[in-house]
């Protein structure tokens, strides 16, 4: 556990390396951002978003939260619109609201929130704190986070929808638990999104729960990328392969990144960072080439045998 001070020392560090760090090379940024349709709009979304879980639970230290807008800002000026958070996350919904007032609340964003009590009746007002927190008039996504409390959340959610107080409405969970539940809700319930654990070493979705999100014309939020780091932390013990050129890779997140979202089924892939530098790594994952099938099968082979 970092100290107060220790983590401040850090998000300075942090900050200093970030603006030292180039922008996005000139023929990156002149490609442009991958997106997926959001199957019961049409709405395209860029492939890869931002997710707050840990990351931006930095409490009402101002230069954490600063530390974190220069993040929010990295990601739109990338072209992202995607942002995640839930009120399980900490502190993580008002330093988005922050970092939003701080840019002028850009007009990009995607918010995507989550209702998280196992009591019915809190939903509304949890739902109305987290909409405060942010700052915004609504927000385009409410799921229903790790399936608590769905048989009650989802007709609000519904409800909301059609009185124009939403635009989509979701569930999630993650770590692959209760994949034979959730995917009952995904043939009964006429969800809009899906928010699931999928990376190169998680793949239990792909055998039924993506297969069905295409069937059922359900949009895909893949969450845990990067296995909170852990994965990122495995990789880099080790070379990046020779097919990581091949698909404009020249870091290990873009490779996992990749992986995920040239899944048909995936929308977005959702990683979290604290750090604009990692941030731009990610993005560059919405650019240039994807896997095809034989490449994502041998990328999940080599991964494996590290």
């Amino acid at each position: 556990m970092h100290s107060s001070s220790n983590r401040r020392q850090w998000l300075v560090g942090t900050a200093l390396a970030a603006a030292a760090w180039p922008a996005l090379g000139q023929q990156a940024a002149s490609q442009a951002l991958i997106t997926r349709r959001i199957p019961s709009s049409g709405e395209a979304l860029p492939v890869v978003g931002l997710g707050s879980w840990i990351t931006f639970n930095v409490g009402n230290d101002p230069v954490a939260r600063d530390a974190c807008a220069e993040v929010v800002r990295a990601f739109f000026d990338a072209g992202g619109r995607v942002i995640d958070s839930s009120p399980m996350y900490g502190s993580s919904q008002p330093v988005i609201g922050h970092a939003l007032a701080k840019l002028g609340h850009p007009a990009a964003l995607f918010s995507a929130e989550k209702v998280w009590t196992g009591d019915a009746a809190r939903g509304g007002p949890q739902m109305e704190a987290s909409r405060r927190f942010w700052g915004v008039p609504r927000f385009d996504l409410m799921q229903v986070h790790n399936l608590l409390g769905w048989q009650e959340h989802l007709p609000r959610l519904f409800e909301m929808k059609a009185r124009g107080q939403l635009r989509y409405v979701g569930i999630t969970t993650s770590d692959g638990r209760r994949h034979a539940e959730l995917e009952r809700i995904m043939r009964t319930q006429r969800i809009d999104f899906v928010q699931l654990t999928h990376n190169l070493l998680d793949r239990e979705a792909e055998q039924r729960l993506l297969p069905l999100a295409q069937e059922r014309g359900i949009a895909v939020l893949a969450n845990r990328p990067f296995r909170e780091g852990a994965l990122l932390d495995q990789l880099a013990r080790h070379k990046l392969p020779g097919w990581a050129a091949d698909i404009g890779c020249q870091h290990w997140a873009q490779v996992a990144l990749k992986f995920i979202v040239s899944h048909p089924a995936v929308t977005c892939a959702i990683p979290a960072t604290s750090q604009v530098a990692h941030l731009r790594q990610n993005m560059g994952a919405a650019r240039g080439l994807l896997p095809d099938v034989a490449l994502r099968a041998r990328m999940a082979r080599d991964v494996a045998a590290l």
